[in-house]
């Protein structure tokens, strides 16, 4: 299988849970801010890394499971940065969906450009480089998030989301279909 058709399938993978989730809890997550999103992400990551130095848990939930939870979030971050948080769960599943499916195009083709570029590296890395990048990316979010999402030079909270989801896809891919 190709990278795109590896990726489709882990998204498949995942978009089925947000679906799921959405069906259980309706859009209860449009009442977080996006900075509480980035520390959900965080929680998720953490515990990957946990898990990876310690190399047993104590809840019966793997690495996998998070994984997908840093991808499912990451696009709920991209639409709270557009969309702004809200009071009350403010979407339906239908539109929820069809913004899940605009932010995944979006990061899919960013995946693309780089994977081109790259060459493909991501395939010779350990997928415990994917846990330490997943969280830097994370204390840049929170930095530039503490500086009131102002830069000098940074990419923004935007693709540092963009680039959590594609190296938690990159973990998905090595456990799905190379067995890492």
């Amino acid at each position: 299988m190709t990278t795109e058709e590896q990726f489709d399938k882990i998204i498949c993978s995942c978009r089925d849970i947000y679906a799921k989730k959405l069906k259980d809890y309706g859009a209860a997550w449009r009442i977080m801010r996006a900075t509480s999103i980035t520390d959900q992400i965080f929680i998720k990551a953490n515990r990957i890394r946990s898990l990876e130095t310690k190399g047993e848990a104590k809840i019966d939930e793997g690495i996998r499971g998070e994984l997908v939870a840093i991808v499912n979030y990451g696009i709920m971050g991209l639409i709270q940065l557009e969309k702004g948080y809200s009071e009350t769960s403010d979407i339906d599943a239908e539109e929820a969906l069809s913004l899940y499916d605009e932010k995944m195009a979006a990061t899919r083709t960013l995946m693309l450009a780089k994977n081109h570029d790259y060459d493909e590296a991501w395939r010779s890395m350990r997928t415990t480089s994917y846990t330490d990048l997943i969280l830097m990316k994370l204390y840049r979010t929170k930095q530039i998030e503490n500086n009131n999402h102002k830069t000098l030079i940074s990419e923004g909270v935007g693709a540092n989301y963009m680039d959590m989801i594609n190296y938690a896809v990159f973990g998905l891919i090595k456990i799905d279909f190379e067995g890492q």
